[in-house]
């Protein structure tokens, strides 16, 4: 399994990736784990963040990577045996984000990320209008032009059926 997930924050890509972990392992990338010095909201160089993405690639026979960053993910492409794209719509991805859990991997503490919580849920109402890496228009250009296997989620009922 080569499967990169692509989608808004809130469309469900952590929680599609646990769902095709049960059928088959599989090593995961959360591409917030290299695009983010730890913990913090300095992010690292976009070279540097590509070059940890195929590293991980490099060391995995089976993988799952899964993200928002286009700019990172479209030279990932070529290496993978699927694209699925989430695009559940904004009002799904809201209703996800606050109904999060605690997030200890990127937040030292559930209070920390409470604080940033008016940030992620202004962030997610932009996606339709974006024009940046992490906007809809780009996420589906990027699915448009992968030539591979490829399936765009428009519901979270949908991820079942991986």
């Amino acid at each position: 399994m080569k499967v990169i997930l692509l989608g808004n924050a809130g469309a469900g890509k952590s929680t599609l990736t646990q769902k095709l972990l049960e059928k088959e392992r599989a090593a995961v990338l959360s591409l917030d784990e290299i695009v983010f010095e730890e913990k913090t909201a300095n992010r690292r160089p976009l070279a540097d963040s590509i070059a940890a993405a195929k590293r991980f690639i490099a060391c995995n026979e089976s993988w799952v990577i899964e993200g928002c960053y286009a700019n990172i993910l479209e030279p990932l492409l070529g290496e993978c045996e699927q694209l699925i794209f989430l695009n559940p719509g904004v009002e799904v991805c809201l209703s996800h984000c606050r109904s999060r859990p605690w997030e200890p991997e990127k937040f030292d503490t559930a209070e920390a990320q409470s604080n940033n919580f008016e940030n992620l849920i202004q962030w997610v109402k932009e996606y339709n209008t974006r024009q940046d890496e992490y906007g809809l228009a780009r996420h589906q250009d990027l699915f448009n032009s992968f030539n591979g296997s490829k399936r765009e989620f428009n519901d979270p009922s949908e991820y079942a059926a991986v």
